[in-house]
């Protein structure tokens, strides 16, 4: 896949999104333009419903607007041939949820390493690199135990582990605090911003968590389906 130099990693323009027709459609998207460089930790903050996880699964090239643009690293999504699309996901966007998605009957090590098995990794690369993730987010010391021998927090760790796996260039993060008490919350936040600096990464956050928001870069909020910078 060709790629694009350039100092800005999400390029949103003019982005609607709506659900359903006429008097009961949903806005959820009403011209959401911003963008974030490289190199940044972007939390995106709105109450529920505001369309946090439409618009980053919009830039996660998991869903399309019904018009505007979106580019990453400099390549418009709507451009992109559907095969193109899996790849820019696999090879160039990790993804981290609220729910953690983990695969209960692996153990940790086995699932930060999924996404290296899909692209056919070495063994040997899969290994180093799944032993380093693992001490990355502090968990070198759990890779035989399965999700449900872990903490929230410690599985939350893991799926982190794994987005990073394949080496992104753009983390996607919707709520991935949002199971979590206060201060679990809290050290995975700041877990976020430290990959950022560590792996070079750079990140889009969605979180409700006021708390959270002193930990990124720079904040945008969500109101009704339109963005302010804060």
């Amino acid at each position: 896949m060709t790629q694009v130099v350039t100092d800005t990693m999400v390029r949103v323009e003019d982005v609607h999104k709506s659900y359903g027709r006429g008097a009961a459609a949903v806005h959820a998207l009403r011209g959401v333009s911003f963008e974030v460089p490289r190199g940044e930790l972007v939390a995106l903050k709105g109450r529920s419903g505001s369309g946090k996880t439409t618009l980053l699964n919009i830039v996660g090239g998991l869903d399309t607007p019904d018009r505007g643009r979106v580019e990453v690293e400099g390549r418009d999504l709507a451009g992109l041939g559907e095969k193109e699309l899996l790849r820019l996901r696999r090879d160039r966007i990790g993804f981290v949820f609220q729910s953690f998605g983990l695969i209960p009957i692996l153990s940790a090590a086995e699932n930060v390493g999924v996404p290296l098995r899909l692209r056919r990794a070495h063994p040997r690369e899969r290994e180093e690199r799944v032993e380093l993730l693992l001490s990355l987010v502090g968990l070198a010391g759990h890779a035989a135990q399965r999700p449900g021998e872990l903490s929230g927090g410690q599985q939350q760790r893991v799926a982190i582990a794994r987005a990073l796996a394949n080496r992104p260039a753009l983390l996607v993060a919707d709520e991935p605090t949002g199971q979590l008490d206060a201060e679990t919350g809290h050290a995975v936040m700041e877990l976020l911003r430290a990959v950022v600096h560590s792996e070079r990464v750079t990140a889009l956050v969605a979180t409700h968590d006021a708390n959270l928001l002193d930990l990124a870069d720079r904040v945008l909020e969500l109101r009704d389906g339109e963005i302010a910078e804060l």
